[in-house]
Parts: structure tokens; sequence; C-alpha cells
């Protein structure tokens, strides 16, 4: 019965029982006007403990407890019972918030069925005297379990098919168009329920592999390192969405936080049982803690503390949140989906729907103008409640619009703490779709954390909150450029990824040792402007170096020797343009600027000569 919640009670038919409250044990106790004895006669005293894990099927928890508290109390033939909160029973703990909710419950339960019950203080160091009648079942004790554990709850969902003009179709009847063939693969495989027949690694993980991403066997699986070449990556592009970030126009703070938080606060167990059930949790002492799976729990946080005015809304905060979700090993895909990575998480707050409305336009554009960044288009998951599509079904058909291209929405039953929550997918190089970016509009979480702003008539108001990652998370974006690459070379052409993420933009050979003091006086030139230059001082062949460069992927091959010397030229060779070209430093330094613009500068992570580095083994491999 692992993962279900147990209640363990100790019932003892006493012929006498007082208690009185004496101080608070925990910051969560429950409130008391006054700590006043409380005495009862031939009573039934339940010491209740609830244990974790918690919040699995607490109605059917209360309800087979209330059952056996009945069943004994008749036998007995007690008074009266009471339920006397107490944590000895067991050293597995449910979260005070949990525990106090299933102890009213219970006390509602038995309440309801006529039965005299009293309910002790939750919380509270407490002295007591208890005097047993000790006949045969005046000491009885019990696990409480549920029959079977709860599922996740199924949702009916209901899937269309929503054109550029406003029409909303349904879904097993929708003519696919020339060119929307990716699109019928998103369809097939999310509304039809279809099994992909193209399965397995592809390209994209060999590339990962090759650029120092791999699976760490020493931790937990579905956990990354990051080897020299691939933390450059992954540092700029994580430079690069707070950049983004900044560029919608509006005010943005970033911050940074914690990445475990305690089930016992109220706020947090609500939010992780809106999740579902992919939380990684671990104990400390008596605290259930659960590892972040977005930056949501900090901002909101720091955010509930903050004086906030209708005239700082919209107003923007970013984290680059280390995040963890309880993938199933089988589901485990390499730079795609892993058990940990690092989101650029920003939440705008704003005044209400409306507001949101337009905010989510500007992060929508955004999306779109950065994917197209990369070369790629994103086909459209619109997932959406009844009540929304009805209110606001012009919002849903702009978004539709301004991508010109079909989407497919899902209609949900009711209300989630979102009301909106659209998925951005490329259909990768094996035909399967992927989800990259996302956004979507919060209506819960506000009062939920106690996050408020004050209105033009001094009134408080929850806002209306934006969850969204423009460019996905650091390592999904990673794997939209590789799977780039991947379709370039299924195309035939020079696999690349942008100046801007390669590890090594510029690599220098001096033809012989004679030509080293110029390959490293020109590396210096090119490093001061900012830019990761490396030597191949290695005593190698030409033609090794070459070809070694072109397996690391540098896009820009400088080679020096006689000539270069003496006409204080460099020989350049542009991997991803195939051209071959003399020019002067300063040329080359002018088509890097022109290349980089937009993007941020990343120190490199390794020696700047060859001979200075072992062989790494990522790079070994590829060779």
């Amino acid at each position: 019965m692992e993962g279900i919640a147990k209640v363990r009670i100790l019932l003892i038919h006493a012929e006498h029982f007082s208690y009185r409250p004496v101080e608070k044990a925990l910051d969560e106790a429950e409130p008391i006007t006054q700590q006043v004895p409380a005495s009862f006669s031939n009573v039934l005293v339940v010491f209740t403990t609830v244990e974790s894990p918690d919040e699995e099927n607490p109605p059917l928890i209360i309800t087979r407890a209330a059952n056996e508290i009945e069943a004994v109390l008749k036998r007995v033939q007690a008074s009266s019972l009471v339920i006397y909160p107490y944590a000895h029973l067991s050293s597995d703990l449910a979260s005070p918030h949990t525990a106090l909710e299933i102890l009213k419950g219970l006390e509602r339960e038995l309440r309801a069925r006529g039965l005299p019950v009293h309910r002790a203080p939750f919380g509270w160091y407490k002295e007591f005297s208890l005097k047993c009648y000790g006949h045969p079942l005046s000491e009885l004790s019990r696990e409480i379990k549920p029959i079977e554990a709860r599922g996740r709850i199924k949702v009916e969902k209901k899937y269309y098919i929503l054109t550029p003009e406003g029409k909303l179709l349904d879904v097993n009847s929708y003519t696919f168009k020339p060119g929307e063939e990716e699109f019928r693969v998103l369809v097939e495989k999310e509304a039809l329920g279809k099994v992909l027949e193209t399965e397995g690694h592809g390209r994209v993980h060999t590339y990962l592999r090759k650029f120092g991403f791999e699976w760490e066997p020493y931790s937990d699986h579905g956990h990354m390192r990051y080897e020299p070449h691939a933390v450059i990556i992954m540092d700029a592009v994580s430079r690069y969405a707070w950049k983004v970030a900044n560029e919608l126009g509006i005010p943005v703070f970033r911050v940074q936080g914690t990445n475990m938080f305690n089930l016992a606060v109220k706020a947090v167990k609500e939010h992780a049982d809106l999740f579902g059930d992919r939380l990684y949790e671990f104990k400390v002492d008596k605290n259930r803690l659960v590892m972040r799976y977005a930056a949501c729990h900090q901002q909101f946080a720091i955010l509930k503390d903050w004086i906030i005015s209708y005239k700082d809304l919209p107003l923007g905060m970013f984290e680059l949140a280390d995040s963890y979700r309880y993938e199933q090993r089988g589901e485990l895909v390499l730079g795609f989906r892993m058990r940990r990575f690092h989101m650029p998480d920003l939440h705008i707050l704003t005044r209400d729907i409306e507001e949101a409305k337009k905010i989510c336009l500007l992060v929508r554009d955004k999306i779109v103008d950065e994917v197209n960044k990369v070369g790629r288009r994103y086909w459209l998951i619109i997932n959406v409640t009844e009540d929304f599509l009805k209110n606001h079904f012009e919002f849903v058909h702009e978004l539709v619009k301004r991508d010109g291209r079909p989407a497919l929405v899902c209609i949900y039953p009711g209300i989630y703490y979102w009301v909106i929550n659209v998925e951005f997918n490329i259909i990768d190089e094996l035909g399967r779709p992927r989800e990259i970016a996302t956004f979507q509009i919060d209506i819960g979480n506000a009062q939920r954390f106690g996050i408020k702003y004050k209105d033009a008539d001094g009134s408080e108001k929850y806002p209306v909150i934006i969850h969204t990652a423009i460019i996905g998370s650091v390592e999904r974006y990673i794997y939209m450029l590789f799977d780039t690459a991947a379709k370039m070379e299924k195309e035939g052409k020079t696999p690349c990824i942008p100046l801007w993420v390669s590890p090594i933009q510029v690599r220098i050979i001096p033809v012989a040792k004679t030509h080293l003091d110029y390959a490293l006086r020109v590396a210096n030139i090119i490093a001061s402007h900012g830019f990761r230059v490396d030597v191949d001082d290695r005593d190698e062949s030409l033609g090794k170096k070459i070809r070694d460069a072109g397996i690391e992927w540098v896009p820009y091959i400088v080679v020096v020797g006689d000539r270069e010397v003496k006409t204080e030229t460099i020989n350049v060779r542009m991997r991803c343009k195939g051209i071959q070209k003399s020019m002067k430093v300063n040329e080359l330094l002018e088509l890097l600027e022109e290349e980089h613009r937009g993007y941020p500068k990343v120190e490199s992570s390794m020696p700047m000569l060859l001979s200075k580095r072992p062989v790494l083994p990522y790079i070994r491999e590829a060779r």
C-alpha cells in the first residue's frame, strides 16, 4: 500500500479522562480561545495519528475510520468519545495541514452519525490523565487504510480543430490540407491516441552526447550532467532566456530561491495536488518536502510579501529554476524529458482577464518570433475550459488567426487553476510532437498564495497571473536546436547550430610551430571582443586538425601559414556556408559581430590551447 494515506488509532475505554492544553507544539497549531481543561466519564478516547504519504483518498480514510470507531463505541457502550490528536503512534507523519483536515473530517462524519463526539485541539502540548477500565475491549488499536489507491482523476476532454477562419470542427472529420502533414501527426497522437511508429533516439541523441550532454549514472535516473562544451551551450541559452523576458516591454524582476518546499504549507500542498502525480518528494525530520516542478512556489512566496499597486501592473517576475518531475523511466529522453531540468519561468501579474489576454498576445508573438529565428514553426495545442472558450472565443480565435494555421483545441469541463493553457509544439526529426514553449492564464494561485494588489479605489484584489516559458525549458530549447541540425543533415546539408551557442566559435590552426605566435596573436584579438576562440597547437597534421574542428562543429576554422603571416591575413573556412575565404582579422570580427548580434556572449569553459586539454571522452567518442 505504499503511497496511500493511513490513520493509526489507539482506542481506550476510560472510566475517566481529562486534558488541558498547555502550549503550542506547532506553528500551525489550531487556534483556541481558552486553555481550559476538559473532562469526561465513561468515554472512548481515540488517540489518532495521520501518517504520510498523505492526501490520498481522504474521504475513504475518514469513512473507514468512522466505521471502526462507531463499531467499538457501540460494543463498549461508552457515553461519549474523544478524538485526541496523538503524533506518537508513528514516526512517519502527514503534514499538519492534512492531518488537521482529516481529523476535522472525522469529527464531522461521527457527528453526522449522531454520535457524542469531542475533538481535542490539534498542534498543542497537552497534559492529560486517564483511568482505563481494564476489560478485554478497553484497549484496541487499528490501522486504517483505504481499500484501494485513488488513481489520477480522469477528465473527460473533448478535442476539436479550430481554423484561422474561426470554425470549430470535429477532430474525427477534419480534412487535412497540403502542408499540414506535421499537424496531422500532432492530431493523431494527441487527440486520436495513435501510437507513433517511429521510436528510438534519432540523431539528436547522438548530437547531444557529442557535445557533452549525458545521463549521470551516479545519480537517480533522469538526471543529466553537462561537460565543458555542454556548459557553454546551457549558459548561453540561460542568459538568452533572461534577455528575451525583458523584451516584452513590461517591467521584469529577476529573483532566485530554493528548490524545495514544505508540503505542510497549505498553499504549497494545494498547488502540488493540482499539479498531479509526478512530484519528486523526500522527508527531512518530520517534514515532507517537494522538489519544485516550476518556479511558481518561490516567485509566489516572494510576491505575496510585496506591496503592489494597480499602477505597477503588469509586472513580471523571472527565475531560472532547476525543476524536478518524477518522470517514468521508460519516458526519459536525453535533453527532452528528464527528472531534473532548468526552466526559465516568467510569471506576469495583470489586473484582470482582459489585461491578461492583451499581454498573452504579446507573449504569443514573442514565442513565435523566437522559433522563427531558429528556422522552425510551432503547431498549437490550446487547452481551454468550456466557460473560457464560450466567453472569450474571440481571443482563442485570435491566437489561431495570428498563426495562420489550424490548432488542436482540447476543451476541459469545469475550472482548473488555469482557464487556458497553450502548448507550442514542433514535430521532431522522427515525426514526434515535442512541446517546447508554453503560456497559461492562471486565475487561482494569487488567492491561494495570498498575492494581492491595491486597486484605484483602495480595494484589495487578486491579480490574474500569466505563466510562460517563452523559449521553453533550457534543455528543450537546445533539443530543438539540435533537432533542426538533424533535419539539415537529412536534407543533405551540413548540420550546424547557431554561432552564439557554438562551444568553440573560432579555431585557429597554425600550419607549423613557426606560425604559433601569429596564431596566438590572432586568437587574443578575437577573444578580446568576447568570442570563444582556441588554438590547435597539437603536434598533428593539418588535415587531422581540420577534421577534428569539423567534428566539433566549429563554425569558423582559421588556418594560418607563411602566406598569412607575411600578409597579416587569415584563411577562413565557414562551416555552415561552405565557403573558404582569405580576409583580414577585422573582416572576420565584423562577420562574427553581425551573426552574433542580439545574443549573449559567454566566456569559454576550456583553456585556449588544445595541448592543455585532456582528450575528453565525449569528443574522443565523436571522433
